[in-house]
């Protein structure tokens, strides 16, 4: 419910800021084609969200899979939706080579869950349901939808700082701060839609659990991906930097990640059973000051905090 809560809180927040910019140029005469600059943020972000779902199809290779051709897939699929009380979202299989996890749609009839090659080939069934789980589990709380009007805000706060660009007249000291405070605006609210976006990682994580996935299977599976993730490329990388907010987690982050799960997986087995889950969750992590400071610019929280907040479920299962 806290997390809830917290998205809710940011949402007002965020148009609180749009609020209080918009209201201080209302009392300030001159600066032309603030509305123009304003509908046109509005109708880019309506293009985009209209076309994402074709755009992510298309940079992620996604191919569409039948019943036939992947049965386990869709019955997983098909139960998580039906705990979830959700349609069945269409199931894809995406061509990159990440081992990874992804969710998106306009609505609920538009729904799609995807997943990569690599993921099939890495995780067990009930870890690969996990993760389905938490991809599930942004559908259900329609977060994208949340983070989508989330961007506006900075989008918003970009435009009134471009606009103060072309200021004249007698006013124009006034406006050049307005469009200093619409930039720090921007710089702001920018970090803000980051930490929403890491809200609901947490968030869909107890959605998995609450749909009846233990908390060290998505754990483990957390645990793979960021090994997986460290062997890949950096040309494979690269293919999806702009992507990676749809990932279960943030694969350029995961050869630093690497060394601080070490605290966790006490017996180096390459997994996190339940006992090291639950230790975990009387004890405190060590996260440096590096890593805390990325997290800040990142769009997923940081794995060693993420795994000891999936601590914390074990008994929500």
């Amino acid at each position: 419910m806290w997390l809830q809560i917290r998205l809710y809180l940011l949402v007002a927040l965020m148009f609180a800021i749009v609020y209080a910019l918009v209201a201080i140029l209302a009392q300030i005469i001159g600066i032309s084609g603030f509305l123009f600059y304003g509908v046109l943020a509005s109708v880019i972000l309506l293009i985009q969200y209209m076309i994402g779902p074709k755009l992510v199809d298309w940079s992620m290779g996604v191919k569409y899979v039948s019943e036939q051709e992947y049965p386990e897939l869709h019955r997983i699929v098909e139960d998580l939706s039906r705990s979830a009380k959700i349609p069945k979202p269409k199931v894809g299989v995406a061509r990159i080579p990440i081992p990874n996890a992804f969710a998106f749609g306009r609505w609920a009839s538009d729904a799609r869950v995807c997943v990569t090659d690599k993921i099939l080939n890495l995780l067990t069934n009930d870890e690969l349901k996990a993760v389905l789980g938490h991809e599930i589990s942004h559908l259900k709380h329609r977060d994208m939808v949340v983070i989508t009007m989330l961007s506006v805000v900075p989008t918003i706060c970009w435009y009134i700082f471009y606009s103060t660009l072309f200021a004249r007249g007698e006013r124009r000291g006034n406006i050049a701060l307005i469009g200093i405070l619409a930039f720090v605006a921007y710089f702001i609210t920018n970090l803000l839609v980051l930490y929403g976006s890491r809200i609901r990682e947490y968030y869909a994580d107890l959605g998995s659990v609450r749909l009846g996935n233990e908390p060290h299977y998505l754990a483990t599976a957390l645990y793979k991906l960021v090994y997986g993730s460290a062997k890949a490329s950096k040309d494979s990388l690269k293919q999806v930097e702009g992507l990676k907010a749809f990932f279960v987690n943030d694969p350029s982050r995961a050869r630093t990640e690497i060394q601080e799960l070490r605290q966790i997986d006490l017996d180096m087995s390459g997994t996190i059973d339940k006992s090291e889950l639950m230790a975990l969750s009387t004890k405190s992590v060590r996260v440096g000051t590096a890593d805390k400071i990325m997290e800040i610019f990142s769009t997923h929280p940081n794995m060693v905090k993420r795994i000891k907040h999936l601590s914390t479920l074990i008994y929500h299962h």
